[in-house]
């Protein structure tokens, strides 16, 4: 059923707004990446493990706040669960370079917001993230199913340009 069928993204909570309190940003991102992509459970289960440290550190940096129960679940994960995880375990010579990859843009994207010299190219480096979702998808299904979902991949980056752009323009 899978595999030359090209995914196509379901919509994000914020295009349905009377579904916002059913289904959270990281629900819609486990639906997608279950359904939409047909990953393994430890597979979406690491990829949202990654997903929440992200988050967490990001809000870190940027000083915003992180709550206690968020901050010890990526103390756990980061430092027993992705370590334990069997698709980590499996794939971590393809996936290691690519998290370094993702951290190194992060880094250097956070260097560009901070000199206030944020531009379309720290938007896109920000967004390492979806580079190894892509690569967990061709782990998972090939290179022939990654390439044929790579646009629906880029798809699941919620962030619009012009929303991040905004959050400079008062800086």
């Amino acid at each position: 059923m899978w595999e030359n069928a090209a995914a196509e993204p379901i919509e994000p909570p914020a295009a349905h707004p009377e579904q916002e309190l059913r289904m959270s940003g990281v629900d819609w991102l486990r639906v997608n990446l279950q359904r939409v992509f047909a990953l393994p459970t430890p597979a979406v289960d690491w990829l949202l493990m990654l997903y929440g440290a992200i988050q967490v550190f990001d809000d870190f940096a940027d000083g915003d706040p992180v709550e206690r129960e968020d901050l010890n679940a990526v103390i756990w994960n980061t430092l027993v669960g992705m370590n334990q995880n069997t698709f980590w375990l499996s794939n971590s010579n393809n996936l290691a370079p690519l998290v370094a990859t993702m951290i190194l843009k992060w880094q250097a994207s956070d260097q560009a917001e901070r000199a206030g010299k944020a531009d379309a190219r720290s938007f896109v480096w920000r967004a390492g993230y979806y580079d190894v979702v892509l690569m967990v998808v061709a782990l998972c299904h090939g290179t022939q199913r990654a390439t044929a979902d790579a646009s629906s991949v880029l798809g699941l980056y919620g962030e619009k340009f012009e929303d991040y752009m905004k959050e400079f323009s008062h800086a």
